[in-house]
């Protein structure tokens, strides 16, 4: 019997009115991994966060190794053995990799300052210690892809030997998960224990024999893996009983029309020769592993990464869109990679963060007609499936897949004909993703047209007409109808292949 490391008993957590846990109770043993399951708003971000010691509980007792555990701090917690990797990540961005590695306590020389030297040395060797020696300790954080920066929390998670480490949405940016498996083996084997925080049901299969799972703050259910079928924990999750994963859907793309988004011999730093065209009624999927050009080629349609050449034409009409409100007069939107730091105002409600970039429509001599607003955003609410009374309410409030509804919500509001969604499904549950698969379909079905990078390569497979992979920064390949496959995508996407298939109609 492995012994008990983490108890959890009648733990609760109340903002106002809303209940965000209620009498949840679990225990953690030596060596195991433990996935932890549950819609957005169901409480697992609250106990992460009461695990962590960024919010104190209401009631009920954390004992850690049989001692009493009720940390005051990430700090605290980290000292007393709990250790966390965020999905909304907790570097420093205005710090180099190696002093985010440090902190708190980062190397001083003999007159009390902190030693260069040493900072980068410790960095150095801890990350080739797990496994990440290609990042560079002096970068700073913000100039890293995502994904690098998830690796870098994640190894400073690990990095502080924790008794218990917690490991929140680990892979949603990932474009290696066996790299994280292939840690989490090793740190199992030295009496580790996890709990796994995940929407990714192959994940929990492949790590986890028990999963918890959370509805409305409550624990519905603490079980085995090998004993529930899919279907049994969706209903779990949700309380009703599975959707299908994807929605099947005839392509609407109109291949005889001028297409909506044409780019030719794109060129920039991160970008080579990039050319494709866009049609109307079609979603086009874009892959490709970290770092090689999706970010840039998003960000450039935009105008928010410099080009050194090329030509983009919106609907025919060549355009030179230097930045997002004239990428947006012209019907281009982009719902950026990162929701929190990206997408959303965080100091504004949910319907100020939908109607900001329409706000002058319903501001005559600049005095907002509050009624305006709200019929323009009910306008657009049902097709992103996010509920009206959601609107009055701060936007930190909402749950990450509802925020995610309402980046949406924004980009319909104003009237869009061609969305470039980066990851659009990332850290949101498999409710919240039904709902913009639906938005996706019912948008393409009517005319638009949908520009769609995911990390999930089922995703692209399932919901695209066509799919562009990028390696090395310019397109590899094309794959479409039958032969759109996650193994074709991969070997792409990996400098496998050894024929990229044909740019059909890629290159105007």
């Amino acid at each position: 019997m492995r012994p008990l490391v983490l108890q959890v008993d009648d733990l609760a957590k109340r903002y106002g009115a809303t209940i965000a846990l209620e009498d949840v109770s679990f225990a953690l043993n030596a060596g195991e991994v433990c996935g932890l399951l549950g819609e957005n708003g169901a409480g697992k971000s609250t106990l992460v966060k009461a695990l962590s010691g960024v919010v104190s509980p209401d009631r009920g007792e954390i004992r850690l190794k049989g001692d009493r555990f009720r940390p005051t701090s990430i700090v605290d917690a980290n000292r007393l053995g709990v250790s966390t990797a965020f999905q909304e990540l907790s570097l420093v961005p205005s710090l180099s990799v190696a002093t985010n590695l440090a902190l708190p306590d980062a190397p001083k020389n003999a007159i009390g300052l902190v030693s260069g030297r040493e900072l980068r040395r410790r960095a150095e060797a801890t990350l080739a210690d797990w496994g990440a020696a290609d990042i560079r300790p002096s970068d700073i954080v913000d100039s890293l892809p995502l994904g690098v920066r998830q690796r870098v929390e994640i190894i400073r998670a690990l990095a502080r030997n924790p008794s218990v480490l917690l490991l929140d949405e680990p892979t949603s940016a990932l474009s290696d998960r066996e790299w994280l498996f292939g840690l989490i083996d090793r740190v199992l084997k030295e009496g580790v224990s996890i709990l796994y925080i995940t929407h990714k049901l192959d994940e929990i299969r492949r790590l986890c024999r028990r999963c918890i799972i959370l509805r409305n703050g409550q624990k519905v259910l603490d079980q085995a893996v090998s004993e529930m079928s899919n279907d049994d924990i969706f209903r779990s999750m949700a309380g009703r009983s599975a959707v299908e994963q994807f929605i099947a859907a005839p392509s609407a793309a109109r291949p005889q029309d001028v297409p909506a988004l044409e780019a030719s011999h794109l060129t920039g730093e991160g970008i080579e020769d990039v050319s494709f065209a866009l049609q109307p009624g079609e979603i086009l999927g874009v892959a490709g592993l970290e770092g090689h050009g999706q970010g840039p080629l998003f960000r450039a349609l935009v105008g928010l990464h410099p080009l050194r050449g090329g030509r983009i034409a919106v609907a025919g009409t060549a355009r030179g869109l230097h930045s997002p409100r004239v990428a947006r007069a012209a019907g281009v939107v982009l719902v950026p990679e990162e929701r929190k730091t990206e997408g959303i105002f965080k100091d504004l409600s949910t319907i100020a963060n939908i109607s900001v970039p329409v706000i002058r429509r319903v501001s005559p001599l600049h005095f907002l007609n509050k009624q305006r607003e709200r019929q323009l955003v009910e306008q657009v609410i049902p097709d992103v499936d996010l509920p009206e009374h959601f609107l009055p309410l701060p936007i930190t409030d909402l749950s990450g897949g509802s925020q995610q509804k309402a980046v949406l919500a924004r980009a319909l509001v104003v009237g869009a004909r061609c969305l470039l969604l980066f990851d659009p499904t990332r850290g949101v549950d498999v409710g919240a993703k039904q709902s913009i698969y639906r938005m996706m379909r019912a948008f393409v079905h009517d005319g638009g047209a949908i520009l769609f990078y995911s990390t999930e390569l089922d995703e692209l497979v399932h919901l695209c007409d066509r799919c562009l992979v990028l390696y090395r920064n310019h397109i590899a390949g094309e794959v479409s109808g039958g032969a759109l496959s996650q193994e074709l995508v991969l070997s792409l996407a990996s400098g496998q292949a050894a024929q990229a298939q044909p740019i059909a109609g890629g290159s105007p």
